[in-house]
């Protein structure tokens, strides 16, 4: 790799390295999280990188196919030499590069949801969205005020849909609420109506809570809709992105709730909300970028960006035992998606009041609370 040559000898650059579904299936996920990495390593080099080096960004695409996230991620150790990663994009994935960051001792910031990334802590693996946990919860909170207690729970048979199941099933006798239908679906399905009617003729359900991702839940929500079930209808927070809107259609998101990050309701937030000018800032700028409308998945790269860099600020060099150290004593960062303070414990740092429940009306995400 060229160096970036300095007055006196070349400068090694930090290495980023990023695993990214920028194809496939999550490409709703990953071609966000792709662009903003690039946009904003591209704005610090100009600006004079970081510890006077410049940001050497290496994305691999894995296509959303974790077997391929494990060669991608050993290329990027063994042959890049990068200095830390971020990525993988989807939780199954996170899960199968974990071994290998771990392995080598170098710090990975996942940007996926589920929360088997980081519950229990593992030494080395860090990451910026919500957990599948604080989702759950957040939608079982406004399940409890529309008095609604019997659901229906629809899954993706993928690491996500693991992960955010089984969180769901253990929170529901805690909130109160009883699962009557239980079903999964392929990512690779066109067509989950068999699995939908199977709940319609569930006697006593009262809402259906759709724990999925990218185009096969756009899949299942098109499907109720054209099944008329006409019951209170959740997504998870793996569908914050208007491509979601535009791939299920209007018609049939309408009136949808999910747990979602700030930033998709920039505008929302009180004046003095400590979140308003980040997400604004971001929200103006990938907009004017990219020329379409501000993605959720975008800002949790942003934030795994933002926090790995500023930990290679503290430490004063790469080595990946004092980023390490750095990352895990992140504190007060105001991100995207919320207040970032990690611990020893704790290595996502997010608490659950910066989940915000939203409500698409129009084609639009509307607040809640």
């Amino acid at each position: 790799m060229a160096a970036w040559t300095g007055s006196a000898q070349a400068i090694e650059p930090i290495k980023i390295g990023a695993v990214l579904s920028v194809t496939g299936p999550a490409s709703l996920l990953g071609d966000p999280e792709a662009k903003v990495l690039k946009m904003y390593s591209d704005q610090l080099n100009k600006d004079g990188g970081v510890l006077g080096r410049k940001i050497e960004l290496i994305v691999y695409d894995d296509e959303g196919k974790a077997d391929k996230t494990t060669t991608l991620v050993k290329r990027l150790i063994e042959s890049d030499n990068v200095d830390l990663i971020i990525g993988p994009t989807l939780t199954g994935n996170t899960m199968a590069a974990i071994p290998l960051a771990e392995r080598a001792e170098i710090p990975l910031i996942s940007i996926a949801g589920g929360g088997v990334i980081v519950e229990p802590v593992k030494k080395w693996i860090f990451k910026t969205p919500h957990t599948d946990k604080m989702a759950t919860e957040k939608v079982f909170l406004d399940m409890k005020k529309r008095g609604i207690t019997n659901i229906a729970l629809i899954y993706g048979n993928d690491g996500y849909g693991k992960s955010a199941s089984t969180a769901t099933k253990e929170l529901a006798p805690l909130h109160g609420m009883t699962i009557l239908a239980d079903e999964t679906y392929f990512a690779s399905d066109a067509d989950m109506t068999p699995q939908l009617t199977k709940i319609k003729n569930t006697p006593g359900v009262q809402a259906i809570f759709n724990l999925g991702f990218g185009q096969s839940a756009a899949v299942v929500t098109k499907n109720a809709k054209q099944l008329n079930m006409g019951l209170p209808y959740y997504e998870s927070h793996g569908v914050n992105s208007k491509n979601f809107i535009q791939l299920a259609g209007i018609d049939a998101t309408e009136g949808v709730r999910l747990p979602a990050s700030a930033v998709l309701v920039a505008e929302a937030l009180p004046a003095d909300d400590p979140q308003k000018t980040v997400t604004m800032k971001f929200k103006t700028e990938t907009e004017a970028a990219f020329k379409t409308e501000v993605s959720t998945y975008g800002g949790h790269a942003y934030d795994a960006l933002q926090i790995a860099l500023t930990a290679i600020s503290r430490a004063g060099s790469v080595d990946k035992h004092k980023v390490r150290d750095e990352i895990e004593r992140t504190s007060g960062y105001v991100g995207t998606s919320g207040i970032v303070s990690m611990s020893p414990g704790n290595h996502l740092g997010l608490n659950l009041n910066s989940l915000k429940l939203l409500e698409i009306k129009n084609g639009q995400w509307s607040l809640v609370q």
